[in-house]
């Protein structure tokens, strides 16, 4: 399994404009075929010292395989999302991780 999250940083950075790129993820990239997980959501201001909180908006999808990240990745949705919103970052960073463990009955997609 894949975890693929991605961390965007607007250069707008208003609680609106983190709202319609949530709406955004979840029309275009939710439901993509090998997804055992999604979630997008607005920065938390859970005031802990160790959060690092340096975005507006966070992605979490997690695929049941490399291939179906891959194919995530050439997909029209996936590629109009980024056509449409991409000059509305500031910075993005991207962190996939293989996972020894998941239960995806836990979180259903």
């Amino acid at each position: 399994m894949l975890s693929h999250a991605v961390y965007f940083t607007l250069k707008n950075r208003s609680p609106q404009a983190a709202a319609l790129l949530v709406a955004a993820c979840q029309s275009h990239l939710a439901g993509h075929p090998g997804t055992l997980l999604f979630a997008a959501g607005r920065c938390s201001h859970y005031d802990r010292q160790v959060n690092d909180r340096d975005y507006d908006v966070a992605l979490v999808i997690v695929f049941a395989s490399h291939a179906a990240h891959d194919a995530y990745q050439q997909a029209p949705r996936h590629q109009a999302f980024i056509a449409a919103h991409a000059t509305s970052w500031a910075r993005v960073r991207i962190f996939d991780s293989d996972l020894a463990h998941f239960d995806p009955q836990t979180f259903p997609a």
